[in-house]
């Protein structure tokens, strides 16, 4: 079995910002990760990558903030959606958009 694409897309959130949503369902569980997802939700903010949760063979869950890398939880692909939404609301209204 090979690894079956769930979500592709970009969103724009605001002039200069948008968001990047990857999720791929794999045949068994990346190494680091006890679940059989690989996931990258990224916001950009004037072409800097601002927050992303991703995971990685070895490396497991994690979120970036800015230069911050912690531990993330993953329970769900609805709650991985969920709070990364959450935060991108957090982020974008911390810094809004000055001209």
């Amino acid at each position: 079995m090979k690894a079956t694409l769930l979500v592709r897309r970009r969103e724009r959130q605001r002039p200069g910002a948008f968001t990047e949503i990857v999720i791929w369902q794999l045949p068994r569980q990346l190494p680091g990760s006890a679940h059989r997802y690989k996931y990258r939700l990224a916001l950009v903010d004037r072409e800097v990558c601002v927050l992303r949760y991703d995971n990685e063979a070895g490396k497991g869950d994690h979120r970036h903030r800015g230069a911050e890398e912690t531990a993330y939880r993953f329970t769900t692909i609805e709650q991985l959606l969920e709070d990364f939404d959450a935060d991108t609301r957090d982020y974008l209204d911390e810094h809004p958009h000055h001209r």
